[in-house]
């Protein structure tokens, strides 16, 4: 049997695989098990932020790996407690937690505001999150995600998870005045169609969050560790949080997430409060301390070719009714449709061009931040050919 039959025949029914195996990658490409080449703009969902075959992210991991993988958090490493300080000294928070997954740090993230409410508040419990976010699979970040296809089947969530539209400002003021411990936005929203915040609504939810002492939480998992042009995504808003998510590029492909936060709002964590077994394992760290250094000499070329590229796509706009809109920020980036994108999507992988949507209408483009105008020229042309044909 073939790898495709055998992974349909084995692995559980969660995800609508495309049938392709890939075997390798190189810089901006995949190759799949019969030698094709496809120019790829997911990058493992806004994770492969160097590409593919960094020859210094491999060392670094192999260097690692011949010394020690994993040891319990009971102990120090050095890669995690470096990674640690540099995360720290790089962002404008204090204290660092690790973990596997985008999911795991918001779960974090509203465990430490309940915990924050508990200890040192009048023990609030309200969490409020927008509609049409995307926080995760797991049980607290599912519930806090505000799209209810997403929570089909689970009968009884979270309580006290509320959810309002994204960039109104009056409606979450209402809300935060009634039991509020937290609030978790995503400065662009991902899955959700690649919204970006409007900045005067983020200075505005801080104020009132330094008011009202509760605990703002930016989900940075997707448009964090460079996307924007920014280390981090609240600098291009230039508003701070208390607590930060990151996950996604954080580590170059190899399964990490973190939780970032104020010392004030950090204090509600003590010993037996949360850990994570595989959380931060030096493998993990020393691989993430690399990337950080590398995605950092990166952020010049994300802001270059974001803008070229929205540029690129703002061009189709112009000249096909069908699409109605480009937004985003840095290298990500998203294009709306009047009509489902699927049949471009499956277009471009045939022709070579890898492609993601956000929703049934939003093309999403978060490729490597690597990429180059001559990636970007060659996916345009791709593109247009599809969006002819669906036209």
């Amino acid at each position: 049997m073939s790898i495709i039959d055998d992974g349909k025949k084995y692995l559980m029914n969660t995800y609508n695989r495309i049938p392709v195996v890939f075997e390798k990658g190189d810089g901006v490409y995949l190759y799949d098990e019969n030698g094709k080449e496809y120019l790829d703009f997911v990058g493992g969902i806004a994770v492969n932020s160097l590409g593919y075959n960094d020859e210094g992210l491999k060392e670094i991991i192999a260097k690692q790996a011949e010394k020690l993988m994993h040891v319990s958090n009971l102990y120090y490493t050095r890669p995690n407690v470096e990674l640690s300080k540099k995360l720290v000294e790089k962002s404008d928070l204090d204290r660092a937690f690790f973990c596997n997954s985008g999911a795991e740090a918001t779960e974090g993230a509203m465990k430490l505001a309940r915990m924050y409410a508990d200890k040192f508040r009048n023990k609030e419990t309200k969490i409020i999150a927008m509609n049409n976010s995307f926080h995760g699979r797991t049980f607290g970040a599912v519930t806090a995600t505000g799209q209810l296809k997403y929570q089909k089947h689970l009968g009884p969530i979270l309580p006290d998870v509320v959810h309002i539209d994204f960039n109104d400002f009056d409606v979450l003021k209402k809300e935060a005045l009634d039991n509020c411990c937290g609030i978790m936005i995503e400065p662009i929203q991902g899955e959700g169609g690649i919204r970006p915040a409007d900045k005067k609504y983020l200075k505005k939810v801080r104020e009132l969050c330094d008011e009202l002492d509760i605990v703002l939480i930016f989900d940075e998992v997707q448009c964090g560790m460079g996307r924007t042009g920014n280390m981090f995504a609240y600098e291009y808003f230039d508003v701070v949080p208390d607590v930060l998510c990151m996950a996604k590029g954080i580590a170059g492909g190899l399964p990490m997430g973190a939780i970032l936060a104020r010392e004030e709002k950090a204090r509600a964590f003590e010993p037996g409060n949360h850990a994570s077994t595989f959380g931060g394992n030096a493998i993990c760290s020393a691989a993430a301390g690399y990337v950080i250094d590398k995605v950092e000499s990166l952020l010049e070329n994300v802001r270059e070719q974001g803008e070229y590229l929205k540029g690129q796509l703002e061009k189709l706009k112009e000249k096909y009714d069908l699409i109605l809109d480009v937004r985003g920020v840095g290298l990500m980036l998203g294009m709306e449709f009047d009509r489902p994108v699927s049949d471009i999507i499956s277009g471009a992988f045939d022709d070579g061009l890898l492609l993601l949507n956000s929703g049934t209408n939003i093309i999403r483009f978060v490729p490597p931040l690597i990429i180059e105008k001559d990636d970007i020229d060659k996916c345009i042309e791709i593109l247009e050919k599809h969006i002819k044909n669906l036209k």
